[in-house]
C-alpha cells in the first residue's frame, strides 16, 4: 500500500503541457521533477497515491483563469489542492492531469469588526482567520481537528465541520459568499454578504462539491463574537449503549450545548499517554459537553446537562474550572488521530453520520464488525449532530489487513445508510467512498449529481472521477437501488 507510485504520464505529454503553461507562471511556480512532485502524490488518505505529472502554483487569480483556459484548451484535468489535510482522496492526482495548489493565495484580504465578516484567499489557514479577528473579540467558528493547518478553500470544498459544528454549523453555514474560476475561465461570485440571495442557491450546491464544479480564489466568511465564558463537562459512562442514549437525551432536553463529543474506551486509552488531557481511561465511553455564552447562560446549561447525564446513569462527572482546563479536555479530543499513531502502523478514518438515537445501535454493530473483521476501532464523535470517526486500526505490512479494513470501513457507512444516516459528514466522498455512494443513492439521483457537475464542467475536466460515481460503476458495484425494479439503466441520461 506504502510502495511509491509509477508515473501514468508520458514524458512526452509532461512536455507539452509544461511548455504551455511555462508562458503562464514563473519558473518555481511549475513543478515537474519526480523529487518535487512526489509530496503531492497524496492528501491525508496516503492508502491511495498517484504520482502528479505537474504541479502549479499560482500566486493570484489572474494565473488561475490563464491556467484554467490553457488546461481547457489541452484537455488536461485539474485537481485542486489546499493543505492536503483532506481524508478521503479528494486532493489524488489524476493522471495526465495538473495538481492546482492554492497555498499561494494566503492573504486575509479585509476583516470588517463592524459588519462582522472576513474576506479571505482559498490558501489562508483556518485559524489563522481566527487569529486576526482576536483583537476585534471575533472568532471563525467552525474548527475541525486540523484547523491549524487545513485551509478556508479545502474546507469550502468539503464543507468542514469540527467540535462546535452542533451549535455553530457547518462551512455552508458560516460562508457567505464565494468567488471562484470556472473550467472556462470566467470568475463567477456565489451568494453575497447579505443574509439572502436572489434566485437558486449555488453557493450552497458549490460548498462542498470537492473542487469539481470550479476553483475558489476568494471566500467571504461569517465572524461570531467570543462568548463571555465557556465550560465542559466530562461525563464517563461505564456502558456504551448508556452513553449514547445520554446523547440524545441532552438535545431532547432542550439544550444545545457547543460542542458534544463522545469517545470510547479504546479512544481514550489511546489518547490519555498522548495529550494528557485528564480522561478518565477505566469508563467505556466518555461525554464532552460544553456550554458557551454569558456566566449565566453557561451556569445554567452546565446544571441542566449534568442533571440529565446523572439520570442517564454517568459514573462521574468533572467540569472544567477554567479556561486552560477546557483547553486540556478538547485537547485530547482533537488530538485523536495523531494518537491513534501512537499504537498501531496504520488507521483508517471513517466519517458517517446517523440520527442521534441510533448511536448506541451503530456502536454495538461496530464492536460485532471488529470481531468479525479481527480489526481494532477506535471511536470518536462528534455526538451531537450524529457524525461518526470510526478509526479502524491496522497494518499495512501484513497481507490482506488493508483489505480489510476497507470492507470494514464500508460496512460501516452502509450501516450508516440502513439506520437514516449518511456515508460522510464533513470529510466528503473523494475516491474513499465511490462505492458507497452507490449504496445511499439511486440511479436517478446519481444521474442528477451528475447533471450538475455537467452544467459546471461539461468537459469533465475538474476532479473527475471523485465523489460522483458514474452509472457503470454503479452498476459494477452492484450494490444500485433501482425502485420498484421498474428501472433500467438503458432508461437513464447519459452523459
Amino acid at each position: 500500500m506504502n510502495a511509491p507510485t509509477e508515473p501514468t504520464f508520458t514524458p512526452e505529454r509532461q512536455r507539452e503541457v509544461v511548455a504551455a503553461l511555462r508562458a503562464l507562471l514563473p519558473a518555481d511556480c511549475i513543478l515537474f521533477n519526480e523529487e518535487d512532485t512526489r509530496p503531492y502524490e497524496c492528501d491525508g488518505l496516503a492508502a491511495f497515491r498517484r504520482l502528479p505529472m505537474v504541479v502549479l502554483l499560482p500566486q493570484n487569480e489572474a494565473q488561475v483563469v490563464a491556467i484554467m483556459q490553457t488546461c481547457r484548451a489541452l484537455a488536461v484535468p485539474i485537481v485542486p489542492r489546499g493543505a492536503g489535510t483532506g481524508l478521503s482522496g479528494g486532493a489524488m492526482p489524476i493522471a495526465d492531469g495538473v495538481v492546482l495548489s492554492l497555498v499561494k493565495l494566503n492573504r486575509i484580504v479585509s476583516l470588517d469588526p463592524v459588519s462582522r465578516t472576513a474576506v479571505v484567499q482559498p490558501g489562508v489557514r483556518n485559524l489563522a482567520i481566527s487569529d486576526a479577528a482576536a483583537k476585534h473579540n471575533l472568532y471563525y467558528a467552525p474548527d475541525p481537528s486540523s484547523q491549524i493547518a487545513c485551509t478556508i478553500g479545502g474546507n469550502v470544498a468539503e464543507n468542514s465541520g469540527g467540535v462546535h459544528c452542533l451549535k455553530y454549523g457547518l462551512t455552508v453555514h458560516n460562508v457567505m459568499r464565494v468567488r471562484a474560476v470556472t473550467i472556462d475561465g470566467d470568475i463567477i461570485e456565489l451568494g453575497n454578504g447579505a443574509l439572502d440571495a436572489s434566485g437558486l442557491d449555488l453557493l450552497a450546491v458549490f460548498i462542498g462539491s470537492e473542487g469539481m464544479l470550479g476553483i475558489v480564489t476568494e471566500v467571504t466568511v461569517k465572524l461570531i463574537p467570543k462568548p463571555q465564558a465557556a465550560r465542559v463537562i466530562m461525563a464517563s459512562f461505564d456502558d456504551v449503549v448508556r452513553c449514547g442514549n445520554a446523547v440524545a437525551n441532552v438535545i431532547a432536553a432542550g439544550v444545545i450545548p457547543a460542542g458534544l463529543e463522545m469517545m470510547d474506551r479504546t479512544s481514550t486509552r489511546m489518547v490519555e499517554p498522548f495529550v494528557k488531557a485528564g480522561y478518565d481511561i477505566d469508563a467505556a465511553a466518555i461525554l464532552l459537553c460544553e456550554s458557551d455564552g454569558t456566566i449565566e447562560e453557561v451556569e445554567e446549561d452546565i446544571a441542566r446537562m449534568s442533571a440529565v447525564l446523572k439520570e442517564c446513569g454517568a459514573t462521574a462527572i468533572a467540569v472544567s474550572q477554567n479556561e486552560a482546563e477546557r483547553l486540556k479536555f478538547w485537547s485530547g479530543r482533537k488530538n485523536a488521530f495523531p494518537a491513534a499513531g501512537r499504537i498501531s502502523p496504520d488507521y483508517y478514518c471513517m466519517d458517517g453520520t446517523i440520527p442521534r438515537k441510533n448511536l448506541a445501535q451503530v456502536l454495538l454493530g461496530i464492536a460485532q464488525m471488529e470481531i468479525k473483521y479481527g480489526l481494532r476501532c477506535a471511536n470518536v464523535f462528534h455526538a451531537g449532530d450524529g457524525n461518526l470517526h470510526p478509526l479502524i486500526l491496522f497494518d499495512a505490512n501484513l497481507e490482506g489487513e488493508f483489505d480489510r479494513a476497507e470492507q470494514f470501513g464500508a460496512e460501516i457507512l452502509a450501516l450508516c445508510v440502513e439506520v437514516g444516516g449518511t456515508i460522510t459528514g464533513e470529510h466528503g466522498v473523494g475516491i474513499e467512498k465511490i462505492g458507497s455512494m452507490c449504496v445511499q443513492f439511486s440511479a436517478l439521483e446519481i444521474a442528477a449529481f451528475i447533471a450538475v457537475k455537467r452544467a459546471f464542467d461539461p468537459a469533465y475536466l475538474l476532479n473527475p472521477d471523485k465523489a460522483i460515481p458514474t452509472l457503470q460503476r454503479c452498476a459494477e458495484f452492484g450494490k444500485m437501488r433501482v425502485s420498484g425494479g421498474q428501472l433500467k439503466f438503458a432508461d437513464l441520461p447519459r452523459f
